[in-house]
């Protein structure tokens, strides 16, 4: 006789551990991480990472924003350090741990962190991310780096010592020393250390500078009137601007002041039918639409909804349609324009305190094909500028081969355009061009230039 089988007992049915959220630290790795993997723009990969994993506490982003963007501004100074006290050479490390090192030692050096904390916590935030192995030795590495009181720096001239102590490529400290001199190249390398201001153009479409200030100061969002600009106002510590007054209403859109300059400088003249060319993200063709009728052209297609978005909320929607088109191949149907604006591609110089990464990207091998680009765009544009009308060209750069260079050459080549500074006064002019450096005024870097088409 079989005996009757047991009967089985299933095992009580315990719901799978959830994942702890990942703490600021460990958010900020993931961040650093993926903007080494995959060179992408920090502001970019960082905003994905916040709303992939969405931090409770707001205080969290904003460390987050913190650790990420300033690591990334100290990051030479920060190698260096991390050379010194490694026994292993920091591009065979993996990118998360890398990230961890760098963050790490930057807490340590910048951050009024407490040594112990710095230390454990961003080990911790590595074994949150599953990296228990690599913890001992980035335990190691960071408490050698505590025993220093500041980033060491190497042996040689001033110029390689600001390299790495302000976290420049040698190259370029070098090149901006023999551009505007010793003493401004320090004050710039040094302001894009500096956290950018928060500035925002009023819509004057809808307000005055005056009155929305007013507005702003009465609701309690600490501002003040911008240096120079007639439409800025710089936001004091704003949090989320999504959230503040005047977003939702269209009263305003963040531009950095030098930015705002190009608009200022160009002083259109109202009701003009203008093109903006390149005209991602939208600030510039924005700004010409509170009294113009505006087509914004880019080549990237998927650039373009960003625009017409803030053109609707806004309230200027009206005033701008979009296409995309290749600016260097402009079809010859386009017609003629009263103003054709030109923010052509360039190497980004004058915003390194707002793309930090861009630092370590460019090269002086870039300059020459971003020269050509940018021919071929003038090129092409100023053959849609009506007799009499205006040729506006912009970049956000300090180099004077992506800016007066490239003018001066335009003009030999184009008898029939002229340079003609705006009737505007108070505007930071070189020789009748706009130009505007980082530094102590708190300007990004910005050069643009007004052209007249005489027949």
């Amino acid at each position: 006789m079989t005996p009757p089988a047991k009967k089985k007992t299933r095992a009580p049915l315990v719901p799978p551990k959830k994942k702890a959220p990942l703490s600021a630290r460990g958010l900020a790795i993931q961040v650093m991480s993926r903007v080494a993997a995959t060179d992408a723009y920090l502001n970019v990969v960082l905003d994905t990472v916040l709303d992939e994993f969405q931090p409770k506490d707001p205080r969290d982003a904003g460390l987050v924003t913190e650790l990420c963007y300033g690591a990334t501004r100290r990051q030479l100074a920060l190698d260096y350090a991390l050379t010194t006290v490694a026994d292993r050479k920091l591009e065979s490390i993996e990118d998360k741990v890398l990230a961890a090192l760098r963050l790490g030692a930057y807490q340590l050096f910048y951050m009024r962190v407490p040594k112990h904390a710095a230390v454990g916590e961003t080990v911790d935030a590595l074994k949150s991310l599953g990296l228990e192995r690599a913890t001992g030795f980035v335990n190691a590495i960071l408490r050698k780096l505590s025993a220093l009181e500041a980033p060491p720096l190497p042996s040689g001239d001033d110029a390689t010592k600001l390299a790495v102590a302000e976290s420049h490529p040698e190259w370029l400290v070098r090149r901006w020393q023999r551009q505007f001199g010793p003493e401004r190249a320090a004050s710039m390398v040094k302001a894009d250390n500096d956290p950018p201001n928060v500035v925002i153009r009023a819509n004057t479409s809808k307000t005055t500078r005056d009155e929305l200030l007013a507005q702003l100061l009465d609701v309690g969002v600490k501002a003040h009137a911008a240096s120079t600009s007639p439409v800025g106002i710089v936001l004091e510590n704003p949090g989320r601007v999504e959230d503040l007054f005047g977003y939702a209403e269209g009263l305003w859109q963040v531009q950095d002041e030098a930015a705002q300059l190009v608009g200022v400088y160009a002083q259109l003249p109202e009701g003009a039918k203008v093109l903006d060319a390149c005209a991602a993200p939208g600030g510039k063709a924005c700004h010409a639409a509170e009294r113009n009728q505006v087509l914004a052209i880019d080549v990237h297609a998927n650039k373009l909804p960003k625009i017409e978005s803030e053109a609707r909320r806004l309230g200027l929607k009206e005033r701008l349609s979009s296409r995309a088109l290749d600016a260097s191949k402009l079809p010859d149907d386009l017609g003629e324009f009263d103003v054709v604006m030109v923010d052509a591609p360039c190497s980004g110089l004058g915003t390194l305190r707002r793309h930090p990464e861009l630092r370590y990207r460019r090269t002086e091998k870039d300059f020459a094909g971003l020269a050509t680009l940018q021919r071929e765009i003038l090129e092409s544009c100023q053959q849609h500028v009506a007799p009499g009308g205006l040729l506006v060209y912009a970049v956000c750069t300090t180099d004077p081969t992506e800016g007066a260079d490239q003018i001066e050459l335009f003009l030999r080549s184009h008898p029939d355009f002229t340079a003609e500074p705006p009737r505007a006064t108070g505007l930071p002019l070189v020789q009748g061009y706009l130009r505007t450096l980082p530094g102590p005024e708190g300007f990004d870097g910005f050069f643009a230039a007004r052209l007249r088409r005489m027949y």
